[in-house]
């Protein structure tokens, strides 16, 4: 396994700075963001997709600090009704898929996106109930209608470039859970994966030991998340798992956002990694830090210090002992 990154919290960074402060800090893999919600701070599609001097000149900055591209990530929602959005997302997508192409990159991350209601909706509308049957009627109708004849043609599109789609299971979105990505998973093909990211397994009452092994059955986990989840159980209590509180007031959010080891301890990530392992994920680990309590550094510092002691690295070998 590698340790890396997800460098969006460096934006403000040019690339050769964000490059030289994680390669200082023993980070091996960078995941870059390529627009929508995470921004394009360092990777710039359009620059790069029919440009082949600087498409090695910018490999060569990666590789020449020991540093390797583990995702191209253009999280947004290709599905919104508003078409001025779910096209611009599908475009970014599209061009992404052929830039990790382009550059070697196996993994292209996004989110699954979430449809409306009915054709002429304005917003997406995320059911999380199954009654009133009026719920079930609009869910039926987004995984046949929009959901799944969608990702058929960008999973075929992914597969003829030799690249595979991460989507991150984030409450807000159709695929949230290891049930809804296995469901479109199967209609789609293998091309379509998790990006598994454990603080959203948390949230949603999901163990991720047991989202690994669910998803490492079936070896639909293509690219990894580190990022920690507090549950505070009093404000659970009063506002429920799926709390609309701002992200902003901690003191009163069920749950909120923290830097791996500051919601749950060594021997949990230990058995995450190494649920990884046994699963047959030998790919990276992608740091991702939205700490509300820590600045950048700090947060994504002491991530590198409590992930580094159980990062496995070698795989056994022969059992020497059998």
């Amino acid at each position: 396994m590698k340790l890396g990154v997800f460098t969006v919290l460096f934006s403000n960074k040019n690339l050769d700075e964000m490059l030289d402060h994680v390669a200082s800090k023993g980070i091996e893999a960078v995941e870059l963001g390529t627009g929508g919600y995470p921004g394009d701070a360092h990777c710039k599609v359009d620059e790069l997709l029919n440009n082949e001097k600087k498409c090695e000149e910018f490999l060569e900055k990666i590789t020449s600090r020991g540093l390797m591209i583990s995702a191209l990530s253009c999280h947004s929602n290709p599905l919104h009704p508003q078409k001025h959005l779910s096209e611009k997302a599908d475009t970014l997508f599209t061009k992404t898929v052929k830039l990790a192409s382009k550059l070697g990159v196996p993994v292209v991350n996004t989110f699954s996106g979430c449809p409306g209601d009915h054709e002429g909706a304005k917003y997406p509308n995320w059911p999380v109930a199954p009654w009133p049957p009026e719920f079930q009627e609009i869910l039926k109708w987004q995984w046949e209608e929009k959901i799944i004849p969608y990702w058929k043609e960008k999973a075929a599109f992914a597969d003829q470039h030799q690249v595979k789609i991460g989507l991150e299971l984030h409450g807000g979105f159709s695929v949230h859970t290891p049930a809804t990505l296995l469901r479109l998973r199967e209609a789609c093909g293998p091309a379509i994966g998790a990006n598994l990211d454990p603080s959203h397994m948390w949230w949603q009452g999901i163990d991720p030991v047991e989202s690994i092994k669910i998803l490492g059955r079936e070896n639909a986990i293509h690219h990894f998340h580190a990022k920690d989840t507090i549950m505070d159980q009093p404000n659970t209590n009063r506002n429920g798992l799926t709390d609309m509180t701002s992200y902003s007031d901690m003191q009163n959010r069920s749950w909120y956002f923290r830097t791996v080891g500051f919601g749950h301890d060594a021997k949990v990530w230990a058995d995450i990694i190494s649920t990884l392992r046994l699963y047959g994920y030998d790919y990276v680990v992608s740091i991702e830090h939205e700490d509300g309590l820590m600045s950048i550094d700090e947060g994504f510092t002491k991530a590198i210090e409590n992930l580094k002691p159980v990062m496995v690295k070698e795989s056994v070998g022969d059992m020497w002992w059998t």
